[in-house]
């Protein structure tokens, strides 16, 4: 009995979250597939420690940790692999007066290293303190302090830099 209440307490999460940890998963990564990836290995991991979590509090903190370290690991063992496919599977389209500054702020994100790119998603996309992303990425508050400084003017060169080449043309 109690097994099932907790599967069904997980599943009732994963179900009512799994679209938001993919969205900052894709904002980590730049790409759906991959996020998707992320989003599946955090959720695997986070239903192992389920029962300790859940009685502490705070899932959708434990769970952005999760995939937030998920990300900076495959980084560090560079064990992801892009693989062939026979056929690209559609994109989905976003609106158009949206479309451009996604892509550019996407561009730009992407051209960020990995830890800068996971310091500006959890402080500024996530919301989060300096602190809990600290402990999110097992840093230091003032390591999160330089590299969000260090991350936000970096980003500021490079939209710089994309916005001078779109007016140039």
């Amino acid at each position: 009995m109690r097994e099932a209440v907790r599967e069904r307490e997980f599943r009732e999460f994963a179900e009512a979250r799994q679209a938001d940890l993919r969205r900052s998963a894709y904002l980590l990564c730049g790409d759906w597939h991959q996020a998707q990836d992320l989003t599946q290995t955090a959720l695997m991991r986070l239903y192992a420690a389920w029962g300790r979590v859940r009685r502490d509090g705070n899932v959708d903190a434990y769970a952005r940790t999760i995939l937030t370290r998920v990300f900076i690991d495959q980084y560090r063992r560079r064990a992801w692999r892009e693989e062939l496919v026979e056929a690209v599977p559609e994109a989905q389209a976003a609106p158009p007066a949206t479309r451009e500054l996604r892509l550019v702020m996407q561009s730009a994100l992407m051209e960020l290293p990995p830890r800068y790119r996971a310091v500006l998603v959890l402080r500024y996309w996530e919301d989060w303190s300096v602190e809990q992303t600290a402990e999110a990425l097992r840093v230091t508050p003032g390591t999160v302090k330089s590299q969000s400084a260090r991350g936000l003017r970096r980003l500021r060169q490079l939209l710089g830099s994309l916005a001078h080449e779109v007016n140039g043309r």
